[in-house]
């Protein structure tokens, strides 16, 4: 029986949880007040009364209908109050039901809306400090949850797009050589492998930049000294040089502050940068330099290449993003290079920017915090 009971009052609405609690509140109370007032009350009278006998009042005679009017009083006033503070009480604990159930049942609704596929749709502010503090955390959660979908969408539509140009000639080339219009050949053969490459790096890159944007890449981020990368870098990339080409140069003190990243990474973004512009810049000067300020030290791969105009700065870093004449579909890249570097280099606490002028060179450049 006891059991029935409980589950029939969990089965009930939070409102009239509400409300029935305000009530048994109301009641104990009420019923505490009745019972001491009856017990103590006419005590406490009668002693009243004997004060007064004490200081020379004769109510000796009348102390019967004192003691009896007193009680009359006592119990309709009791019975007004009981009736005024049982009202007020419930039409308070009502008013207060209703309006935590509006402010719950929005939010229910808000978040159906969510759940629907709606990641516009938001909490609205409450009166009630608790209620308002549940509402900006939701709306904090439905924003990034937003932001995240809506990142989705453009790699899902980025990703498409990207990879149809490399499968339409595989595909054209496969459709021909099996109904006979064009002979095999190495060259055939050669070029079937390099869009396949193509579409494993691209698919290779996504996988990272998806990563990196979700937050889930690892990075681990410790006190090293960048001087002894930079070299090997350097000569790595001057064998890929050729004679009449530019020339790669380190610009670097001999002592290099350390900083907090994670070498790893740090190779990566360079990797990168390193190999933009040595495939941009046919002659002049490649040149990574380094300098500290304030508490940064600063990167920088300065090229004397074809550079990037002025308008097509502010898209550099977007995935799959080429300017016509700095990058081309055909080059090679995947198009997304940039914005993994940006990524990387953001989640050790750091930024990266570009300054460049057609036909003059490029210059990236992205600091680290110093340890």
């Amino acid at each position: 029986m006891k059991k029935m009971r409980w589950l029939w009052a969990k089965s009930l609405p939070l409102a009239s949880r509400l409300f029935f609690s305000h009530l048994v509140v109301m009641i104990v109370g009420v019923l505490s007040l009745v019972i001491i007032s009856k017990v103590s009350s006419p005590r406490f009278f009668v002693l009243h009364l004997e004060r007064l006998e004490q200081r020379g009042y004769n109510l000796f005679d009348v102390r019967a209908e004192l003691v009896d009017g007193f009680e009359i009083a006592w119990r309709r006033s009791t019975v007004w109050s009981v009736l005024v503070g049982a009202t007020a009480a419930g039409g308070l604990s009502y008013w207060v039901s209703k309006l935590l159930m509006q402010r719950l049942i929005e939010m229910e609704q808000i978040t159906q809306k969510f759940a629907a596929g709606q990641f516009d749709a938001r909490v609205p502010l409450s009166d009630i400090p608790e209620l308002n503090r549940l509402g900006v955390s939701f709306n904090r959660m439905a924003t990034s949850i937003e932001g995240v979908e809506a990142r989705r969408r453009e790699l899902i539509g980025d990703m498409t797009h990207e990879l149809r140009t490399p499968l339409t000639v595989v595909r054209g080339y496969l459709e021909e050589l099996a109904d006979g219009s064009i002979e095999p050949s190495p060259e055939i053969y050669l070029r079937l492998t390099k869009e396949t490459k193509r579409l494993e790096r691209l698919v290779n890159d996504l996988q990272e930049l998806s990563k990196a944007e979700a937050g889930y890449l690892p990075i681990n981020i410790q006190s090293v000294n960048l001087r002894p990368l930079l070299e090997s870098l350097v000569e790595k990339f001057a064998d890929q040089l050729l004679d009449d080409g530019p020339v790669l140069r380190l610009e670097c003190p001999s002592k290099l502050p350390s900083v907090l990243a994670d070498i790893d990474r740090i190779e990566q973004v360079l990797v990168n940068l390193l190999g933009n512009a040595v495939h941009h810049t046919t002659k002049g000067s490649i040149t990574i330099c380094t300098w500290t300020e304030a508490s940064h030290l600063w990167i920088a791969v300065i090229d004397t290449g074809v550079g990037i105009a002025k308008e097509d700065l502010p898209y550099i870093f977007e995935r799959f993003w080429r300017s016509d004449k700095s990058r081309d579909r055909h080059s090679g890249g995947t198009g997304i290079g940039l914005t993994i570097s940006r990524r990387l280099v953001e989640l050790q606490g750091g930024q990266i920017q570009v300054e460049s002028e057609l036909g003059l060179g490029s210059t990236f450049r992205f600091f680290l915090p110093l340890a």
